[in-house]
């Protein structure tokens, strides 16, 4: 019996399914959203929401258990990416900070497909800092 047996096998071994959840895991930090299959996505947003937990206590303690979930050459880089820029965004929310938005069906397997990105998060666009500078450099121009 299953009792009390939380997540999902996803057709791979343990090892194949820890890197998977730590390969998406990192591709949603570094990207904000990702779109992948609905069990996946269920899957890394439970893995996630414990990253961003151990994030906004910006403690020793928590950058160790993030480098230790993460894996990857590039895993010191997700950890400030996280307790840097995404943690602070969910200082007063108390969990929930992605969401899974369901696209539809894949057209080859009819697997369903979503897409999982944090909540509430505020993009720092690079076009609109310089679309603000030209209407700035415009209305000076105008002068």
């Amino acid at each position: 019996m299953r009792h009390l047996k939380k997540g999902r096998k996803l057709n791979r071994t343990s090892s194949h399914r820890k890197a998977l959840l730590s390969n998406m895991a990192c591709a949603l930090i570094e990207h904000k959203h990702i779109t992948t299959t609905l069990p996946k996505a269920k899957e890394v947003q439970r893995f996630v929401e414990k990253l961003v937990t151990y994030a906004k206590k910006n403690s020793v303690h928590g950058r160790r258990l993030i480098l230790k979930k993460v894996k990857g050459s590039y895993k010191k880089k997700i950890a400030n990416t996280l307790i840097h820029e995404i943690a602070p965004n969910y200082e007063k929310r108390e969990g929930g900070y992605t969401r899974i938005i369901k696209v539809g069906s894949r057209k080859n397997d009819d697997a369903k497909v979503s897409i999982l990105e944090f909540v509430d998060f505020k993009f720092k666009d690079e076009n609109e800092t310089v679309s603000e500078k030209s209407s700035e450099d415009k209305k000076e121009e105008d002068k």
